[in-house]
């Protein structure tokens, strides 16, 4: 990040961007896009605060389950197992399984329904594809060039990007929606905030960060020991997750714009799928915004199903004290229960495309069920990052334990509203 004579060096920043880009790119994943579309759809400008608000408050918590991978050299799990009672570690594996799984399977059908679109051709064929595909990419590239690959696909979000500039916006009345946004009262609206913020504020999200800082230790030259050296590489989580976390929430700000523009703005309030809110963009805003919206929810899918499923990977392994890795070799035998939880988690989202269940919903209710189940993950989060015996001198300062358990808070908070409601 510096080079030796302490000058900031550009090439260096980006060489070691990497856990927090990808972890924020994989949060506009299909799911994502679902939720941004409809928020957008539904009130207009008026839900473009909640990525100005919830901004400061994600890097603050991935901030956290960054330094926790990092300092203490295992995962979230692995800490949680080791510093909690078991029914704590049951019930925090058990509510991120429920959730990935669920989000798994919305995202592949919103792919697969993308491709249609796009191609013509069979929706489910394409999920199939998509599935295996996923899982092959994780079992059988080692851990460098999956990692490579992964950050080439950060650039689909920048579709949406693209998606802005081919519309005419009032930038003033942008503005004045952010600061003074006017939003009805009512359960609807809650549970739309909730949902945002859910899909905003992942707890795969956590697990991912955290787990992937581990990964990054173990592929270089090892843990560094000197003060000096754990605080550059502190220095280095922060920027990344600084980095990643706010290109995350300027693309969701992106997809919440362009769809108050055209979709609300034309009356189409029930955006209720990704690929549904890009088949209404066609005759709004013409083929290209069309073209760029589907592309880049199978770009988006192609990086964020492999995050839902390593994040339930390096759960369950950690729990079951497993080795847990993608750098892990199956062909020599390396892995074949953390492996096993990739190829579960994947194919489980594949076969509940081919059930009854309403993908609809499916998209809805992840983001809704990923905001009431951080509630409890980020307090116990805060509770290890704050803990000598678990951080020794590196525990987390003043301004972050603020950030974090604000955004606790915040989350807290949001969903008591959204059930008090009800």
């Amino acid at each position: 990040m510096f080079n030796k004579i302490g000058k900031f060096s550009p090439r260096a920043v980006l060489r070691r961007l990497g856990p927090g880009l990808i972890t924020g790119a994989a949060d506009d994943d299909p799911s994502g896009i679902a939720t941004y579309s409809q928020a957008g759809a539904q009130f207009g400008f008026s839900m473009l605060w909640t990525m100005v608000l919830t901004l400061p408050l994600m890097v603050a918590i991935q901030i956290v389950s960054a330094r926790i991978g990092y300092v203490t050299g295992h995962g979230l799990v692995a800490n949680i197992k080791a510093r909690f009672p078991r029914p704590v570690l049951l019930g925090v594996v058990g509510m991120l399984l429920l959730a990935n799984t669920l989000n798994l399977a919305a995202d592949i059908a919103a792919m697969a329904e993308a491709l249609r679109l796009l191609v013509g051709g069979s929706a489910q064929v394409y999920a199939v594809t998509f599935g295996l595909l996923c899982l092959v990419l994780q079992v059988f590239l080692n851990y460098k060039t999956y990692v490579r690959w992964l950050k080439w696909l950060t650039l689909a979000l920048l579709s949406y990007v693209a998606v802005v500039f081919t519309l005419h916006i009032d930038w003033w009345q942008v503005a004045r929606q952010i600061v003074l946004p006017q939003l009805p009262g009512g359960h609807e609206v809650l549970l739309t905030v909730v949902a945002v913020f859910g899909t905003t504020i992942s707890p795969y999200l956590f697990f991912w960060q955290a787990a992937q800082e581990v990964e990054d230790v173990n592929a270089g030259p090892g843990k560094p020991h000197t003060a000096p050296e754990v605080r550059h590489h502190l220095r280095r989580i922060k920027l990344d997750t600084v980095i990643g976390m706010t290109f995350s929430n300027l693309i969701a700000f992106f997809i919440i714009l362009s769809t108050a523009v055209t979709l609300h703005a034309a009356g189409v309030h029930d955006i209720e799928t990704s690929a549904q809110a890009a088949e209404a963009l066609r005759p709004l805003a013409g083929e290209l915004t069309f073209l760029l919206f589907s592309l880049g929810i199978i770009g988006t899918g192609l990086l964020a199903v492999p995050v839902l499923a390593g994040s339930a990977a390096y759960a369950v392994a950690e729990a079951a004290g497993w080795q847990g890795s993608l750098s892990l070799r199956l062909d020599k035998g390396e892995g074949r229960g953390f492996y096993g939880v990739i190829a579960a988690a994947t194919l489980g989202g594949v076969v509940l495309c081919f059930t009854s269940m309403d993908p609809v919903k499916e998209l809805f209710w992840s983001a809704v069920l990923n905001g009431v189940i951080a509630v409890p993950i980020m307090a116990v989060m805060m509770l290890l990052a704050s803990r000598r015996d678990t951080m020794g001198q590196h525990v987390i300062g003043r301004k972050l334990r603020w950030l974090g358990w604000l955004a606790t808070a915040v989350m807290t908070a949001t969903v008591l509203a959204m059930l008090t409601t009800a």
